[in-house]
């Protein structure tokens, strides 16, 4: 997709799924994604399982054309009757909420969290000041990246919801954990009725920057980017290393060689991915088809190049 429409929202639903429960509640989410294809103003769907430890819950985005359309399909009879159907797979409740999509989308960090604030009765006030000093203060922290906050709206959303995205792990938990914002939760108490905060992981979006303001890549440009550096990885280290070394002189398993080849090509790519990125910012980045069109006519030039050469060794 070339980008959302103006105007457009994201339903964001986060849920725990009981130990055991995985498949079947995979399975319940393509049947929904089938049934909300039907509805009026709906766009697309993305899904993310699970990434222990840091993301324990599944993260569902169905973006919609306006709020009229998410709305009508929240109150929809389809998605109670879905609802219901899925509940005995589920552990705790569902988090919903409702996200006008902006210039830099929905989730475009490596790591975000999502934080749901239930006021006390008459202190919207109280904590409209409060997060603005919270604001300043997190926008100094080590990784932080983008911060954006959405008020309730009314029949839909009861909750504040702030989503506060960082460039790593360590660096949001190191803020969630600080000193600085443990003293600032503790004066909210007074206005606060309830709070909770649920962490989100992207896939492959932790190796691509975004400029300020920015789209994300689009995963199809994300994926050519980690083939073309994966490909050469896995080769030339089952080549040299895997084969002559791990299985031919050390005696190992394949399987064996192969978790060990597998981790080291993981490691290897979290260098490699960013910096061909890098020379392909102008690509990935890229609106025009022309541009997009050219960007995607190298790399198959590449791909094929290294075919050619690597079966020659």
């Amino acid at each position: 997709m070339s980008g959302a429409p103006e105007g457009s929202v994201t339903i964001v639903t986060q849920t725990r799924v009981l130990k055991g429960q995985d498949h079947a509640f995979a399975g319940w989410q393509e049947e929904t994604k089938r049934v909300i294809a039907g509805f009026p103003g709906f766009i697309e769907q993305s899904v993310a399982p699970p990434a222990p430890p840091a993301q324990v819950d599944w993260v569902i985005l169905q973006r919609f054309a306006s709020t009229q359309d998410a709305v009508g399909w929240l109150k929809s009879p389809e998605r109670l009757a879905r609802i219901s159907g899925v509940q005995p797979m589920l552990a705790g409740r569902d988090d919903v909420h409702l996200v006008r999509d902006g210039a830099a989308g929905v989730l475009p960090s490596p790591v975000s969290v999502v934080i749901s604030t239930r006021l006390k009765s008459g202190q919207e006030a109280a904590y409209r000041a409060w997060e603005q000093r919270m604001t300043a203060l997190q926008s100094r922290a080590p990784g932080f990246e983008g911060y954006r906050l959405e008020a309730p709206i009314p029949g839909v959303q009861e909750d504040f919801l702030a989503i506060l995205r960082f460039d790593t792990q360590e660096h949001l938990e190191s803020w969630l954990g600080s000193p600085q914002r443990t003293a600032m939760l503790e004066e909210a108490r007074a206005f606060i009725d309830e709070f909770h905060t649920r962490t989100v992981r992207t896939g492959f979006e932790q190796w691509f920057s975004a400029p300020k303001g920015g789209k994300p890549p689009a995963p199809w440009k994300q994926n050519m980017l980690v083939l073309l550096m994966l490909y050469p990885v896995v080769f030339l280290f089952g080549h040299l290393v895997q084969n002559p070394l791990l299985m031919d002189r050390a005696g190992l398993p394949f399987a064996v060689a192969l978790f060990i080849g597998n981790g080291a090509s993981v490691l290897m790519l979290t260098r490699l991915v960013p910096w061909a990125s890098r020379r392909f910012d102008w690509w990935v980045q890229a609106a025009s088809p022309r541009t997009t069109a050219l960007g995607a006519g190298i790399l198959l030039a590449l791909y094929a190049a290294m075919i050619a050469s690597f079966m020659l060794v």
